[in-house]
C-alpha cells in the first residue's frame, strides 16, 4: 500500500495490544543481561525436540544404532509439560510487582522444582510401572510438590479462574464424601494416595489425553502458525485483503474480516490475531469514519471468528477429534460451511454499518486501461496459479502415491521444490511485500495481482498441509510436522534465493535474514504454546476427577434439572455456562469443562425429545461459545487487546463485538437441528448415532439457504437492509431467516412426523416395516439415579432381516409381553444398548415399559415452506426499494 510519510504515530496504543498478547499468549517478562537469552534458547530448544518426536528420524536413528532415542507417548507428554513449567516460570510473572526485566530467585526454584516432578515420571518410569497403585512417600510428595507448582502455573499462564475451577473439582475429590454433604453430590471419596496417583502418576489425570493431544497435535500447528508469521504471510494477507477490498463502501473493515479469516487458517489464538491484523486494519477503520469501538468491534468479531477457520481452529479441535473419535479430516469438512456462512454473515454486517454511516471506500489504483489490464491479469494468473497448483498437487502427488508407494515422499518434495522455484522466480520480480505505517495517509491501494504474485510461495506449506491430511491420510501430527517443516525450509531460504535471482542484491544479509525469522518463529511457537501446554495439564486434572468421582452425573442432573427436560432451554443454559466460565478460561480449558459435563447430556436429552444429535456436533455447539467468550464482556480480553489499538472503551468494544457476533451464537443452534450444515446426516448403525457425509449437492443446498437466512438475520438485527427497516420490516426478516434455518418447524405443525401405536404392538410393526428402516421406541421406567422419578426416553433401532418381528428387532432388545404392557429386559452387557442401564433401574418396583412405538410418517419436503419464507422477502424488499436513497452496494 502506498503511503506518505508523517510524524503522527501512536506506539502507545498498538503496545497496549501487544502488551495483552503478551500476557496472556507468551509471557510478559522480557529479561536483560544474559538472561535475555534464557527464553528464547529454551523456547527454541522445546521446539527442536516437538520437531524430532513427531518426526521419523528416532526410528532411523534407533535402527541405524540401536541406541533408545525414540520417546513413548508418556514420556513425550511429560517433557512436553517440564518445557511449559520451567518457561512459565521464567516468562510470566508471578505478580504485577514482580520484575519483567530478570527472573527471580523463587521463580527459579518453582522452575526447577516443576521440571523435576515431571521428569520424576521419566527417569523413575521402571519402578513406578512395577507398582501400579501402591505410591510411595517419594511418589506422593512428587505428585503433591508437582500439582502445586501446577497451580502456580496455571495462575501464572491463565489468571485467578481457572485456579478456582481446578481447586474445586480437587476439593470434590477430598471432600466429596463428606457427611455435610447433599446425598444428590456426595459420592463415596478416594483416599490421599489413591487420589496422586490417580492424577500425577498415571495418565488419568494431568498427564491424559488433553496433555497428549497438546503434545503431539496442538504445539506443531502453533509453531507452523508462528513460522508462517515470522516469514511475512500475515502482511501478505492483510494486503490481499485490502487489495481486493479496500476500494469497496466500509473496505478497511471488510478487509479486516477477510484478513483475519485468512490468518485463522494458521492461527489459532484469537487475540493475537487481534492485534495482527488489528495493528494495521483498526486505524484505517477509523480515519474512514468507523467510530473507535465499532472499528475494534469489527477486528475483534472477525479475529474470535478465526478459530473456527480450518485447518487449525484453535487448539481445542484436536481435542474435539480426540474426545469424540472423528477422524481430524471429517472435522475440518464438518466446520467448513459454518465458518464461510459466519464470515460472509459478518462482512455484511459491516457493509451495513458502512451504508448506515455514509462511508465510501479507499482510493483504487489509476484507472488506466492498460493497468486495469494488468492488474486484472495479474490477478487471474495468480488465482489460476493458487487453482493449478492445488489440482496439480492433488492428482498428480495422488497419482505418485498410488504408483510409486516407495518414492511418493521424494517425488513430492521435487515437485514441491519446482512449484517453490517457480513461485520465487515470479516473486523476485517484484518488491518485497513491506509493512505500512497504519497512521500514514493512504495515496494508493496496492494491485491485487502484484500482492498475489509476491506472496505465492506462502501458499504453499498450507497446501502441503490439507494434502497430508485430506489425500495422503497421513495422522494431522505427521501431516502438521511435515507443513512445519516445509515452513521452515520456505523461511531459511526465500530470501536468498530471491537475492541470487535479482543477481545477488542483498545476498550477504539474506542469509541472516531467514535465520533470524526462522528462530523467531520457533521461539514464539514455543512461547505461545505455554499457556496451552498448562491448561491441557490443569484440564487434565478436571477430567481425571470426573473419571474418579462421576461429576458429571450430579452437573448433568443438576442442569437438566433447571432446564424442566426442555433441550432448548438445556442449549441456552449450556451455553450461558460456556459465556460465564469463559470469562475466566481460555477457549481450551472452557472446552474441556464444559463438553466433558454437558456434551452427553446435550446428546441424551436431544433422545428423549426424539432428535437424533451426533456427539461431535454437540461438542461443536460448546466450542463455538467458548469461542465467543472472548469477546463477551465485562472480560473478554480480545475486546481488550482491539481497545488498546482503537483508543476506544474496552467494555463499549466488548458489546459491540457480541452484537455482531449474534450471528455466530445463532449457528451452534442451527446445526444441533439440521446437520446438514455440517455436511453430514445421521444413521442408526446398531442403535447408535453415525455420522455419515451428505452428497455434495445437499451440502450446496443447504450452505446457499444457510447464508440466505443468515443475511436476512444479520438485516434483522443491524434493523437495515435495502435501507432502514421499521419494526415489522425487522420481525419479517426473523421469521424468513428462522423459516430457511429450520423450515421443519411449521411441517411438524402442519403434519406430525411420527405415527404413534401402542408399545404392545412392536413386534407386528417391526414385521411389518422393511429392513433396514428405522424404529422409535419410547420407554418409560424408573430413574436408576433417582428411584422417586420416572424416566423416559426415545431410542432408534434399525430392523435386520429377519421372518419374524423378534428377528428383525435382534437379540440385543428383549421385550416380554405382561397382560397389556410390553415389559423390557435389561439388555446384555456389551450390546448397542448396554447404556440403557445407567437410565433405567431394571429391577425397581416398576419395570421399564415400552409405552409407544412411533414409525415415520409420509410427509410433504420441509423445503416447501421455502417458498412463502422467499415471496415475504421479497414483500420485504419490494417495500424497501421504494424508500430506499442511497445505492444498497
Amino acid at each position: 500500500m502506498t503511503t506518505q510519510a508523517t510524524d503522527l504515530h501512536a506506539p502507545g496504543a498498538a503496545t497496549s495490544g501487544d502488551d495483552i498478547v503478551a500476557s496472556v499468549d507468551s509471557g510478559a517478562r522480557q529479561p536483560i543481561g544474559w538472561q535475555k537469552y534464557l527464553i528464547p534458547c529454551i523456547a527454541f530448544v522445546w521446539s527442536l525436540f516437538q520437531l524430532y518426536t513427531a518426526s521419523p528420524l528416532p526410528f532411523m536413528i534407533q535402527q541405524a544404532t540401536g541406541l533408545h532415542v525414540v520417546f513413548n507417548n508418556t514420556e513425550v507428554r511429560v517433557i512436553h509439560l517440564s518445557f511449559a513449567m520451567v518457561l512459565v516460570s521464567m516468562a510470566f510473572p508471578l505478580s504485577a510487582r514482580a520484575s519483567l526485566n530478570k527472573i527471580p530467585i523463587y521463580d527459579w526454584i518453582l522452575a526447577i522444582l516443576g521440571a523435576a516432578c515431571c521428569l520424576y515420571l521419566v527417569v523413575f518410569k521402571d519402578q513406578i510401572a512395577s507398582r501400579p497403585g501402591l505410591p510411595t512417600t517419594t511418589d506422593l510428595v512428587v505428585s503433591t510438590l508437582g500439582l502445586i507448582t501446577l497451580g502456580i502455573a496455571v495462575y501464572r499462564a491463565l489468571g485467578l479462574p481457572l485456579l478456582i475451577v481446578v481447586s474445586i473439582f480437587l476439593a470434590y475429590v477430598f471432600f466429596g464424601s463428606s457427611p455435610w454433604l447433599l446425598d444428590a453430590i456426595r459420592w463415596k471419596g478416594a483416599s490421599y494416595g489413591k487420589a496422586m496417583w490417580h492424577f500425577w502418576m498415571q495418565t488419568e489425570g494431568v498427564f491424559g489425553v488433553a496433555l497428549g493431544v497438546s503434545a503431539s497435535l496442538i504445539f506443531l500447528f502453533v509453531l507452523f502458525g508462528a513460522i508462517l508469521e515470522k516469514a511475512g504471510a500475515g502482511n501478505f494477507f492483510i494486503k490481499i485483503a485490502f487489495a481486493l477490498l479496500g476500494h469497496l463502501r466500509g473496505g478497511p473493515a471488510k478487509a479486516s474480516v477477510v484478513a483475519s479469516a485468512l490468518s485463522g487458517i494458521y492461527s489459532g489464538s484469537s487475540i493475537a490475531n487481534t492485534v495482527t491484523t488489528g495493528t494495521f486494519t483498526i486505524p484505517l477503520m477509523k480515519r474512514t469514519g468507523f467510530p473507535a469501538e465499532k472499528a475494534g468491534a469489527v477486528e475483534v468479531a472477525s479475529s474470535t471468528n478465526g478459530q473456527l477457520t480450518p485447518p487449525v481452529m484453535g487448539a481445542a479441535a484436536f481435542l474435539i477429534a480426540e474426545f469424540t473419535g472423528t477422524p481430524y479430516t471429517d472435522l475440518i469438512v464438518y466446520a467448513f460451511l459454518p465458518a464461510v456462512v459466519s464470515y460472509i454473515a459478518l462482512v455484511y454486517i459491516v457493509h451495513l454499518e458502512a451504508l448506515k454511516l455514509g462511508l465510501k471506500g479507499l482510493p483504487r489504483p489509476p484507472s488506466k486501461a492498460q493497468s486495469l489490464a494488468r492488474k486484472l491479469g495479474g490477478f487471474l494468473l495468480g488465482a489460476g496459479l493458487i487453482a493449478a497448483l492445488g489440482l496439480f498437487v492433488h492428482y498428480v502427488l495422488g497419482f505418485v502415491a498410488a504408483q510409486m508407494p516407495g518414492a511418493s515422499l521424494e517425488a513430492g518434495i521435487l515437485i514441491f521444490l519446482l512449484f517453490y522455484l517457480g513461485t520465487l522466480v515470479v516473486a523476485a520480480r517484484r518488491p518485497d511485500l513491506e509493512v505500512d505505517d497504519p497512521d500514514a495517509p493512504i495515496t494508493e491501494l496496492p494491485r491485487a495481482g502484484d500482492v498475489v504474485l509476491t506472496g505465492l510461495h506462502f501458499i504453499l506449506p498450507i497446501i502441503v498441509l490439507l494434502y497430508c491430511v485430506m489425500v495422503v491420510r497421513l495422522s494431522p501430527s505427521l501431516s502438521a510436522f511435515w507443513a512445519a517443516l516445509a515452513m521452515i525450509f520456505i523461511a531459511l531460504t526465500q530470501h536468498p534465493i530471491k537475492a541470487v535471482l535479482r543477481r545477488g542484491e542483498g545476498l550477504s544479509g539474506s542469509f541472516l535474514r531467514g535465520w533470524d525469522e526462522f528462530a523467531r518463529g520457533m521461539v514464539a511457537g514455543a512461547r505461545n504454546m505455554i499457556p496451552i501446554a498448562v491448561a491441557t495439564g490443569a484440564a487434565g486434572i478436571i477430567v481425571g476427577t470426573i473419571s474418579l468421582t462421576g461429576a458429571h452425573q450430579v452437573v448433568a442432573e443438576f442442569i437438566e434439572a433447571l432446564a424442566g427436560g426442555s433441550l432448548m432451554v438445556m442449549l441456552i443454559l449450556v451455553a450461558v455456562m460456556s459465556l460465564i466460565l469463559g470469562m475466566g478460561l481460555p477457549t481450551t480449558a472452557n472446552y474441556i469443562v464444559v463438553a466433558s459435563l454437558m456434551a452427553p447430556v446435550i446428546v441424551s436429552l436431544g433422545a428423549s425429545e426424539g432428535l437424533i444429535i451426533p456427539l461431535v456436533a454437540a461438542h461443536l455447539f460448546v466450542f463455538y461459545f467458548g469461542i465467543l467468550a472472548d469477546d463477551t464482556p465485562p472480560v473478554g480480553l480480545a475486546a481488550y487487546a482491539a481497545a488498546g489499538i482503537s483508543g476506544g472503551d474496552p467494555i463499549k468494544t466488548g458489546f459491540q463485538g457480541f452484537a455482531y457476533d449474534i450471528r455466530t451464537a445463532l449457528l451452534p443452534f442451527l446445526f444441533i437441528f439440521n446437520t446438514e450444515l455440517l455436511m453430514m446426516h445421521v444413521e442408526i448403525v446398531d442403535g447408535v448415532a453415525k455420522a455419515v457425509f451428505v452428497p455434495w449437492y445437499i451440502g450446496l443446498k443447504a450452505f446457499v439457504i444457510a447464508v440466505i437466512a443468515m443475511l436476512a438475520f444479520a438485516a434483522a438485527t443491524q434493523r437495515y437492509f435495502f435501507t432502514r427497516c421499521n419494526w415489522v420490516e425487522t420481525a419479517a426478516l426473523v421469521l424468513v431467516a428462522l423459516t430457511l434455518f429450520r423450515p421443519g418447524i411449521w411441517l411438524d405443525m402442519v403434519q406430525p412426523p411420527y405415527h404413534s401405536h401402542a408399545g404392545s404392538e412392536v413386534f407386528q410393526i417391526a414385521e411389518q416395516e422393511p429392513v433396514g428402516s428405522n424404529l422409535r421406541l419410547e420407554l418409560v421406567g424408573t430413574d436408576f439415579n433417582n428411584p422417586n422419578k420416572r424416566n423416559t426416553i426415545f431410542i432408534v433401532t434399525r430392523l435386520n432381516d429377519g421372518a419374524t418381528g423378534e428377528d428383525k428387532l435382534g437379540s440385543d432388545l428383549l421385550f416380554m409381553e405382561d397382560g397389556e404392557n410390553m415389559v423390557m429386559e435389561e439388555p446384555f452387557p456389551g450390546t448397542p444398548f448396554a447404556y440403557l442401564s445407567q437410565d433405567f433401574d431394571f429391577y425397581a418396583d416398576e419395570p421399564v415399559v415400552l409405552q409407544s412405538v412411533q414409525t415415520p410418517a409420509e410427509r410433504m419436503p420441509k423445503e416447501v415452506f421455502y417458498i412463502p419464507a422467499f415471496l415475504l422477502l421479497a414483500v420485504v424488499i419490494l417495500f424497501q426499494r421504494r424508500r430506499q436513497t442511497e445505492p444498497a452496494f
